[in-house]
């Protein structure tokens, strides 16, 4: 029987998830923008709910395109709070429009959201080792400073507490107890980060 982190075993879409995709690391920029947005509507939900209208935001918000989403306009802001297929809150679906225009800033700046983000964790998946829940942290310095950057550049929902989520979820850390099967899995999952030649601009 496979041991999982205790967290996922609310829904069987949780533990797919769980076994499939969490800590799995990023390196598309559309996937970036995929969680950004996810995460910033989870705020103060559980993730469960989230998962279950995941397609729909797919579907919502252009299938995650950053560019088409920065030209979301006040009719098509109106028409999101009418859909029941995503969380209605207006503050939320607004800052999916500004994140987009900032996330685009990004890549502008550094090639790719991929070669910005990274940079917290050094290029590298940061591997931890818990042995229960209450040892994983809600936030670490490295998320406070991601934070902190990603506020300056314009991005809203983006307080420490959501960045170490979006950490986790993308693999920047492995936060998997380490009697998860995923954990011993995880160490052959290696962060496909390309070590340019050329030099990458400091983070703030």
């Amino acid at each position: 029987m496979k041991r999982r982190c205790p967290w996922c075993e609310v829904s069987e879409l949780e533990i797919a998830y769980h076994d499939q995709e969490w800590g799995v690391p990023v390196h598309d920029d559309r996937r970036w923008f995929e969680f950004l947005i996810l995460e910033g509507a989870q705020a103060g939900l559980s993730w469960d709910t989230i998962l279950k209208k995941r397609e729909n935001y797919r579907a919502a918000f252009a299938r995650f395109d950053p560019e088409k989403v920065a030209r979301f306009g006040g009719r098509k802001r109106a028409a999101l709070m009418k859909n029941p297929g995503i969380v209605r809150n207006r503050l939320k679906i607004a800052s999916a429009v500004t994140n987009a225009k900032a996330f685009l800033a990004v890549q502008r700046e550094f090639g790719s959201f991929d070669r910005y983000i990274w940079q917290y964790t050094g290029g590298k998946p940061k591997r931890n080792r818990w042995h229960v829940m209450r040892q994983v942290p809600a936030a670490t310095p490295e998320s406070d400073a991601m934070s902190k950057d990603l506020k300056r550049r314009g991005f809203r929902f983006v307080g420490s507490t959501i960045c170490y989520a979006f950490m986790q979820a993308t693999g920047m850390v492995n936060d998997h107890l380490v009697t998860c099967f995923r954990y011993r899995a995880s160490k052959f999952l290696k962060a496909k980060v390309e070590r340019r030649k050329e030099k990458v601009k400091p983070v703030h």
